[in-house]
């Protein structure tokens, strides 16, 4: 069968001397790999629009076990982030939360535009760093079916509070009067102040189009930043080699 789609290259590995092997973020398929055969010949358009990072059109043929890009044309190619380590550190980040939480063979529209806009603005630098970098965490998890519940205290119900303690195992939040610091707390807590909590709350229930559109000043972004990946580490149970390696760029 043949498909005509729109994808992300998150993944890329050499096959011989003159192929690809391409993890691909789609919006018609979700992730799907693929061989791109003569990708790396100079001659070859699918040259650069396989390349990592590569948003391009696919001509995709879809077999019983595998999928062959037969022709491909790029569209952006998010060139910026190649000239700065620590935003293509965070880039390649971005693509390995997505080969997690992206799902396989299903409509992946807002997974992709989610990539798209979040490299767009790391790559322009119109948004800080730790900023995406929640964002992406945040959303990616609750599109993934793992939105925590950060409407209200879980035990009394208040809304807003000087201070709410997120809890990242259980993804709820307790307010500072039903908090209790003591040996026999179920679980750790980061202490959010009123804008933290309220950035927070926007990266999983703010519209798309309003998805960026807020500001916190550098500590609020590291505390931001802070909770988010507490929170994406409880829940998938897992490391990722590539945040590990943007610790290592951003560490003073």
């Amino acid at each position: 069968m043949q498909i005509n789609t729109e994808g992300l290259v998150l993944m890329e590995k050499s096959v011989g001397e003159s192929d690809r092997l391409v993890t691909v973020l789609t919006r018609d398929e979700g992730v799907i790999r693929a061989f791109a055969q003569q990708a790396k010949r100079l001659q070859n358009r699918k040259l650069s629009s396989t390349q990592l990072l590569s948003y391009s059109r696919l001509s995709v043929y879809k077999g019983r076990d595998k999928y062959i890009i037969n022709d491909a044309w790029p569209i952006e190619s998010f060139f910026d982030l190649r000239l700065d380590m620590e935003r293509l550190s965070l880039a390649q980040y971005f693509c390995e939360l997505a080969v997690v939480l992206a799902p396989e063979e299903a409509e992946a529209g807002d997974f992709l535009r989610l990539m798209l806009n979040s490299l767009h603005f790391l790559a322009k630098g119109l948004r800080p760093g730790l900023q995406l970098k929640a964002v992406v965490e945040m959303r990616m998890l609750a599109l993934a079916g793992y939105m925590p519940d950060l409407v209200c205290c879980r035990d009394c119900g208040c809304y807003e509070a000087d201070t709410m303690f997120f809890l990242p195992r259980s993804g709820g939040i307790v307010c500072g009067d039903c908090f209790s610091p003591t040996p026999q707390q179920e679980e750790p807590a980061i202490p959010l102040p009123r804008g933290v909590m309220t950035a927070l709350r926007h990266t999983i229930y703010a519209d798309f189009d309003k998805l960026f559109s807020f500001r916190l000043s550098d500590d609020g972004l590291r505390l931001l930043a802070d909770a988010s990946e507490q929170y994406l580490l409880c829940t998938v149970q897992r490391r990722f080699a590539t945040l590990d390696f943007y610790h290592q760029m951003t560490r003073p």
